[in-house]
């Protein structure tokens, strides 16, 4: 008997649909960029900072898939909504939803905790309000952000007779500090100048002017003589200018509420994240403001009946401030039937926290307070138990912030969701990282207007044999130097005990390139932060995000600008103002934007060039003043190498463009790798290394003996680590003390000097391991650090 021939069975057609395509993108400095990245895979990018990565996965796929999203909703729901506009791209084929994982610190709220934020203290309060002894009420009456109220009024329910009656809503926010940890004593003298009178500007505080808004609301009020010396004031008349509660009152004509100058402060500056307040304001805070810890409630933030119920002689407080580690065990230990599926999902997620190298935080962490790498994963949290599959993933450097011996737990996380069948884009410059990718793309050649195109694409092993920058330098190891320096001094520390710090004593030496290294979480931060930033002469680079808007650049950032607009208003006899497009000088037209901006309200807005400045952002008579043949927009326009040599004297016809101290400020960047960057170039354009640099050769600029780095190879390039390393060596033979704080083994190979701290994390650190050069720790290797170390220089 003869089978029939089978037919093979035909390929469905949904199936087809495996790769996203990107045809032409155009956004930012890529040209043209046209690549298919294959779903379900781990696609990693790599490229020098600047070279295009960040606008191809975030400003590109990322953001068209977000924009996509929120078009299905109704227009009355987008209008609660982000406004994006499309990439500009040709094609964007494939995409699936995007869920972006990036470093972006967390929220700007001081009310927010790590607890608060991964949703584990929302089930805390849930089991502390089933199960705590004695019973106090509801879930929010553990809830540090919900306060106690309370009423009385009448009732009548048809045509009964009204009763009286009362209400309380239990909420667990501690009634001194409401809810903060912290209560704030305000220095009086800072706050206004008692010899002078209101309208003499006797008011200290940022924003509150005699010729401003609050000036005619509080000279208008008609509650103090706006003319008299504060000294001369009457006690009710002080407390109406300093503590008045909001009052309706009526000022030329206009009914505006009225509420003094403290409560003021509270809401408008005090209730902020300090990080995220402008310079001048965070100045006048520190200047200000004293804050210590809530006497009432001991800084847990909570009432009293919320500290006192308990678990098995436990408290929400307690449990807020173990480390999540330990906490995960306390929870695990619980035998409460009635709450079995609650203390599951609880113990899922702290031990999620552990599994992420997070399990040395605690719950009542400060979000404010997380590395840029802590709140990344942070982030992560939710995403590790999701059941969601075919998500496209989109992670922003995952390793920042690591020591060696943890990315292998992160690459363990990124190989975890690509096998649950998502796709896993992945911004890159670890070798680590690098090397498990199932794909790779490589964007440069160079960065800013170099790079932007695809100079690689294939497998690891592909890129390793190209002759791209990232395949020259994946297989890079750094040497052992042959001779280090000799101190000419030490740094005593003595007794440090901030955070998890176990009275620690150890001398840093001064005059030599020291770097203190220890997994995350072991106190490097505490120890350097804590006991050495606070004194004389010293500058602190550390890792907070430059804040600018789209009116800020690298001259702006960096005070190049001043010296600029000087020479020009000293080569033509008028004002600096003129050559500001943020002042005098700007086009009245876009107002010194160079582009006009049209709301659509919930479609995306529009963005044209200026016809009046035709994008240059000045008054057309302001271009009329030059300076070595070129006008201030011309200047602008300059790459930092080509202002370099314009600002030196060194381009033919300019030779009155010489100006040092431009010059000096320009060396800097260029020093830190920055000469293609274009001076005038708004830093909403930056990436995060290309930020990271800036940020470096702005406050290097600030006199020191010592100068503390926390971790500047975040967001460098495999070369530029190289670059890094000259300019940390230019530092010291200056005669400076340089201390970097750093995970990378090559600053490490590096230095004259390690510190080591461990051996674990939270309280499982604290302690020195080590001290001495990198040739010692290499030759002991009895510490993670020095494992990783000697297996990277080849002596392991």
């Amino acid at each position: 008997m003869t089978m029939p021939a089978t037919t093979p069975a035909r390929a469905h057609p949904a199936d087809s649909h495996d790769l996203i395509r990107v045809v032409g993108a155009r956004v930012n400095n890529l040209r043209d960029v046209s690549v298919e990245l294959p779903k379900r895979r781990l696609t990693v990018f790599t490229g020098v900072s600047g070279s295009g990565k960040s606008s191809l996965v975030f400003g590109t796929i990322a953001a068209e898939s977000q924009r996509l999203v929120n078009e299905t909703y109704s227009a009355f729901v987008q209008g609660f909504m982000p406004t994006l506009n499309r990439p500009d791209v040709d094609v964007l084929d494939g995409l699936t939803t995007a869920i972006i994982v990036d470093q972006e610190r967390i929220g700007g709220n001081p009310r927010s905790t790590v607890g608060t934020i991964t949703d584990a203290y929302a089930m805390l309060r849930i089991l502390f309000s089933r199960c705590s002894e004695p019973h106090v009420g509801p879930s929010t009456a553990f809830s540090f952000n919900v306060p106690t109220v309370s009423g009385a009024g009448a009732i009548k329910v048809g045509d009964k007779k009204a009763k009286k009656a009362t209400f309380e809503s239990l909420g667990g926010m501690c009634p001194r500090c409401e809810g903060m940890g912290t209560v704030s004593d305000v220095d009086l003298a800072e706050i206004y100048d008692e010899t002078k009178s209101f309208n003499d500007g006797a008011i200290k505080v940022p924003g509150i002017t005699p010729e401003g808004w609050y000036g005619r609301v509080y000279g208008g009020s008609g509650f103090f003589d706006p003319d008299k010396p504060i000294k001369d004031f009457t006690a009710k008349q002080l407390d109406a200018l300093l503590y008045k509660s909001a009052t309706k009152i009526k000022v030329d004509g206009i009914n505006i509420t009225y509420e003094g100058i403290i409560p003021r402060i509270q809401k408008s500056m005090l209730s902020k994240d300090i990080d995220s307040v402008q310079p001048h304001i965070r100045a006048f805070i520190e200047r200000a403001v004293t804050a210590s810890v809530c006497p009432e409630c001991d800084g847990t933030r909570l009432a009293e009946h919320a500290r006192t119920a308990t678990i098995d002689g436990t408290s929400i407080a307690d449990a807020g401030r173990m480390q999540i580690s330990d906490l995960a065990a306390w929870v695990r230990g619980l035998d409460r039937p009635t709450v079995a599926p609650l203390l599951a999902s609880l113990v899922a997620t702290l031990d999620s926290f552990v599994e992420i190298g997070l399990g040395y935080l605690s719950l009542e962490r400060p979000t404010g307070t997380l590395s840029g790498g802590e709140a990344q994963r942070t982030k992560m949290i939710r995403h590790l138990g999701s059941s969601l599959t075919d998500i496209t993933y989109v992670f922003d450097e995952p390793t920042v912030g690591l020591h060696p011996h943890d990315i292998t737990r992160m690459n363990d996380l990124l190989l975890r969701l690509r096998d649950k069948g998502n796709t896993v884009l992945v911004v890159e410059h670890k070798p680590e990282t690098i090397a498990i990718a199932d794909h790779v793309v490589d964007l440069g050649p160079g960065a800013g207007t170099n790079g932007g195109t695809i100079c690689f694409e294939g497998t690891v092993n592909g890129l390793r044999g190209s002759d791209t920058l990232t395949g020259r330098h994946l297989g890079d190891r750094a040497a052992l130097k042959p001779s280090v320096r000799t101190p000419t001094g030490v740094l005593a520390v003595r007794g440090a005990a901030t955070n998890n710090l176990d009275d620690v004593d150890v001398d840093i030496p001064l005059g030599v390139l020291t770097v203190i290294t220890g997994v995350a979480g072991s106190g490097k931060s505490s120890l350097i932060h804590g006991s050495v930033a606070p004194r004389e002469q010293v500058v602190t680079i550390d890792q907070t995000a430059i804040r600018g808007s789209r009116r800020s650049n690298p001259a702006t950032y960096t005070g190049l600008l001043e010296p600029i607009r000087k020479a020009f208003a000293k080569a033509n006899g008028v004002k600096p103002a003129l050559f500001s497009a943020n002042s005098e000088g700007a086009c009245p037209t876009c107002k010194g934007n160079g582009v006009i901006y049209t709301d659509l309200a919930t479609m995306a807005g529009v963005v044209t060039r200026c016809e009046e400045c035709e994008g240059r952002r000045f008054r057309p008579e302001v271009l009329d003043y030059r300076l070595g043949g070129r006008d201030i927009s011309e200047v602008l326009a300059m790459s930092v190498d080509q202002a370099l040599d314009f600002f030196g004297g060194g381009v033919d016809g300019a030779a009155d463009a010489a100006t040092p101290a431009a010059h000096k400020v320009l060396a800097r960047l260029s020093d830190v790798g920055l000469g293609y960057l274009r001076i005038g170039q708004p830093l909403t354009t930056l990436s995060g290394g290309e930020r990271q640099r800036l940020k470096l050769a702005a406050q290097m600029g600030e006199k020191a003996a010592v100068y503390i780095l926390d971790e500047p190879t975040t967001g460098l390039h495999l070369a530029d680590v190289e670059n890094l390393l000259r300019l940390l060596d230019r530092l010291v033979d200056a005669g400076m003390s340089v201390i970097v704080i750093e995970h990378h083994q090559a600053v490490m190979a590096h230095a004259d000097w390690i510190i080591d701290l461990g051996p674990g994390a939270g309280h499982d650190g604290g302690r020195i391991v080590f001290e001495g050069s990198p040739a010692d720790m290499t030759a002991q290797a009895d510490t993670l650090t020095a494992q990783h170390l000697a297996a990277y220089v080849g002596a392991g």
